[in-house]
């Protein structure tokens, strides 16, 4: 039989992982009779855990809201996934550094040698690349959420994707993250219609308004904003129709590729935008698949004229060394990732 210490924190783990426990299932679990469990919920209520009681059918015990935050009870893969959780989101998020520090901290002294090891085992491992600052802070998303949760309208200086500069009132709906951007969705009271919004964007803190009556949540806003984000904002776009199922190519393009919608059973339509007409053609022959074009806002001609610039600049490059080698200092996809130090014939490529 466990100790009474011992029981506590199996009481105190047993209640946070579920809403409700019957009275009797407690007892099952500690392996003790409902008097032991009742007196055991007294203790824990000292030590500042607002276990709540029912009675009659249907009754039992449950954790409440209290005014503090009582200590949590964690699981080995639970302590494992929240710090490598903090570790993650500290990068990418401004604003949560000394926090993520500080718990990580705590976690750290709490954890036995063989979950401090699994925890450290990554970010000990890892190299970290360039990948700028935070693109968003904390309580700039913070803000937004409550806004979103309250039904209440927002006003915030905005730079649209050219860099032009706006002032926006907005109903706000949803947040949503997409590789390491925030964006929020929302009503425009000004353009009467439903936009997204790049929370790195926004400038200032926002200001909080009156509260809206909720608005009915479009079916398609997941594609509204995808589009926003790789259709929309840009000035070159181009229509392609692709071989495959809409399933078969998001299998195999990346994200970052277009918009996919269903044309037919065996084809779909790829919408691609860009900057530039230059970036839309290296976008497009990223694709790398067999496509049509079926619409495109530049003129044919021209986009024809920027491949034959590209072949043009292939066919005057000079001739390659043996082997395909590149001159000293060009770098290759096997200087890039394999064995810089061995012979040519001895390197082999070491990522993917």
């Amino acid at each position: 039989m466990l100790s009474t210490s011992a029981r506590l924190l199996r009481l105190a783990s047993l209640l946070q992982s579920r809403r409700h426990w019957a009275g009797a299932a407690l007892a099952a679990e500690l392996g003790v009779d409902a008097r032991t469990v009742r007196r055991d919920v007294d203790r824990l209520r000292e030590l500042g855990y607002p276990v709540e009681a029912s009675s009659g059918v249907g009754g039992g015990y449950a954790l409440g809201r209290g005014a503090e935050l009582p200590p949590l009870m964690l699981d080995d893969d639970e302590a494992v996934t929240l710090a490598l959780a903090l570790r993650a989101a500290s990068a990418n998020v401004g604003g949560l550094e000394d926090a993520a520090l500080a718990l990580l901290a705590k976690l750290d002294q709490l954890m036995p040698a063989r979950l401090r090891r699994r925890s450290s085992a990554l970010h000990a491992v890892t190299l970290s690349l360039r990948t700028g600052p935070a693109l968003v802070d904390a309580g700039l998303l913070q803000t937004l959420a409550t806004a979103c949760r309250d039904c209440r309208t927002l006003a915030f200086a905005y730079s649209s994707h050219t860099g032009e500069p706006s002032q926006r009132r907005v109903e706000p709906l949803r947040l949503a993250n997409f590789g390491r951007r925030w964006y929020l969705i929302a009503w425009d009271q000004d353009r009467d219609d439903w936009r997204s919004f790049r929370v790195d964007r926004v400038h200032g803190a926002p200001r909080l308004g009156p509260p809206f009556p909720p608005r009915t949540v479009p079916a398609d806003v997941a594609e509204r904003l995808e589009r926003g984000i790789a259709y929309a904002p840009f000035a070159c776009r181009m229509t392609l129709r692709v071989p495959g199922t809409v399933a078969e190519l998001e299998a195999a393009l990346p994200l970052w590729c277009g918009i996919l919608e269903c044309e037919s059973a065996t084809h779909s339509l790829l919408r691609v935008g860009a900057d530039s007409p230059e970036a839309l053609v290296a976008q497009v022959l990223m694709i790398g698949r067999p496509a049509q074009v079926v619409a495109c806002s530049e003129p044919i001609a021209d986009m024809q004229t920027l491949l034959t610039r590209t072949a043009a600049m292939l066919q005057t490059a000079g001739p390659l060394r043996p082997n395909g080698d590149a001159p000293p200092g060009v770098a290759t996809p096997e200087r890039a990732c394999g064995n810089w130090n061995a012979p040519t014939a001895a390197r082999v490529p070491i990522c993917d």
